[in-house]
């Protein structure tokens, strides 16, 4: 297949931004590195490895308690980056956005805060298609509180159910949350309308963005959402690190998550005064090396023209799709124009981790299994897929590489 095939938006160069990630260099059993497992973790560009290493080499102290100057250069950093993740999901505040480990971290705090309220019988809305981090929290209120779980359907092309999601509702309907974009099968939800009718009854709803923010703009402010989840690892940032938007007004209604120092006005052996959001809710030192460098991060991913990279992805995503279809054993997970750079299929009569491991010889990097989507895999009667996932770095010659290495595997394995 041609080079030539497929030509990315003239105002992305790809090969650009790949020279700016050193490990994308490097060969992989002889093989140049072709890494096609970004939706499970992104590679990072050098001026997010230079800029942890400058932070820790040349100004790390502890941030908000000190009054030395490095002390304060680092709070200035930390605090920057919580700007910078503002301006990036366009809150109306950065007070609106809380520092977490991560999307599952920042889940876990919706649930566990809300969960206080809520009473046995009262429903909570998820989907067929949710990672298990939006998934399992969830479960812990139904074990502990007694709470129902609501599931809504997904479509044999992978999108969500809208007529089953419009029915989960009931006047014992507490809260919502889904998945913007399946890290599964890379489909689309229909984000905005799941807000806006999660709001005709009244009900907030939370979006769990790890793929989404990756492949294209979010502008929490036109979406209306309540919550909206972010990992910094798939956005070319570091491990450790995510995000958790609320809306000023749901933020203030939550009780505190964890407790500890930092997140209180004063204590005493009679009452504690819990301090304001965000710092409500981040207990203890945070994690200010790997904020400052995710801040780092989305400034070089809103320095690029992230249309044109969505564009870019998305073109991948379909000539790679379209490619496999010519394989009457090859079953595509999630076959819908709406989607991202995300590609889960199966071969009949190929386990996925075998295809994988034999792919990995020719230094194909792809990601094998039931991805933390057990439900979903249930929903395709599948026990695995194999998963390629696209990146601003990937081009043409790495699909056609997979290609090869693909063809490769499946003569082994036939």
């Amino acid at each position: 297949m041609s080079a030539s095939f497929l030509q990315a938006p003239a105002s992305f160069d790809p090969y650009a931004v790949r020279a700016e990630f050193p490990i994308l260099s490097r060969e992989v059993n002889g093989f140049a590195l072709t890494y096609l497992d970004s939706a499970a973790s992104a590679q990072k560009p050098a001026c997010v490895i230079n800029g942890l290493a400058d932070q820790m080499r040349t100004s790390y102290a502890n941030v908000h308690r000190g009054l030395h100057t490095m002390a304060n250069e680092c709070t200035e950093a930390f605090e920057g980056a919580r700007q910078t993740v503002a301006g990036f999901l366009n809150t109306k505040s950065y007070e609106e956005i809380i520092f977490t480990s991560g999307a599952t971290e920042a889940i876990n705090l919706v649930a566990s805060s809300i969960g206080a309220d809520l009473r046995e019988g009262d429903e909570i809305i998820l989907s067929e298609m949710e990672h298990h981090s939006n998934i399992v929290p969830w479960h812990f209120l139904r074990e502990r509180k007694g709470v129902v779980l609501k599931w809504v359907g997904v479509q044999d092309d992978g999108l969500l159910d809208m007529q089953s999601y419009t029915q989960a509702f009931s006047a014992k309907t507490r809260f919502v949350t889904l998945s913007h974009m399946s890290n599964v099968t890379g489909v689309m939800t229909d984000a905005k309308e799941l807000v806006k009718i999660a709001h005709a009854h009244n009900v907030p709803i939370l979006l769990d963005g790890s793929q989404a923010a990756v492949h294209g703009i979010v502008d929490v402010q036109e979406l209306d959402v309540d919550f909206y989840a972010i990992t910094g690892h798939k956005l070319y940032g570091p491990t450790g690190i995510g995000a958790l938007y609320g809306k000023a007004k749901r933020l203030n209604a939550l009780r505190p998550y964890q407790g500890g120092g930092e997140m209180i006005e004063s204590v005493s052996k009679d009452k504690v005064l819990y301090g304001l959001p965000p710092y409500r809710f981040e207990a203890g030192t945070p994690p200010i090396v790997q904020a400052i460098g995710l801040g780092i991060a989305l400034e070089w991913v809103m320095a690029l023209d992230r249309q044109a990279v969505a564009e870019h992805e998305y073109n991948l995503m379909r000539q790679l799709t379209q490619a496999l279809k010519k394989y009457n054993d090859v079953r595509i997970i999630g076959d819908t124009p709406a989607k991202g750079g995300v590609v889960s299929f199966d071969v009949q009569g190929m386990h996925a981790h075998d295809l994988a491991q034999l792919m990995d010889r020719y230094g194909v990097a792809v990601r094998a299994g039931n991805h933390c989507a057990e439900p979903l895999m249930q929903r395709f009667s599948a026990t695995s897929t194999c998963r390629a996932s696209f990146a601003a770095y990937n081009t043409v010659e790495d699909v056609n590489r997979f290609l090869e290495a693909f063809e490769k595997a499946r003569k082994f394995l036939s």
